[in-house]
């Protein structure tokens, strides 16, 4: 999965902020910020959903350009 997303990395300027929006709601669910610090809860569909689309024929992930 980490080899999958840092073949993302380079990909994320490319795309449209829409897109970018569509992404991060797919793998952001929760985010609480403290006094303390921030926690991120990410969905584990989501970040499988994503590498799969990384792995897939063409390797796109733009589903509704």
């Amino acid at each position: 999965m980490r080899e999958a997303l840092e073949r993302f990395d380079p990909m994320w300027e490319e795309l449209f902020p829409a897109e970018q929006a569509l992404i991060v709601q797919l793998l952001v669910e929760r985010v609480d910020v403290g006094v303390d610090g921030i926690a991120i809860r990410l969905r584990a569909e989501g970040l499988a959903s994503l590498v799969a689309d990384l792995h897939g024929p063409g390797n796109e992930i733009r589903r509704a350009a």
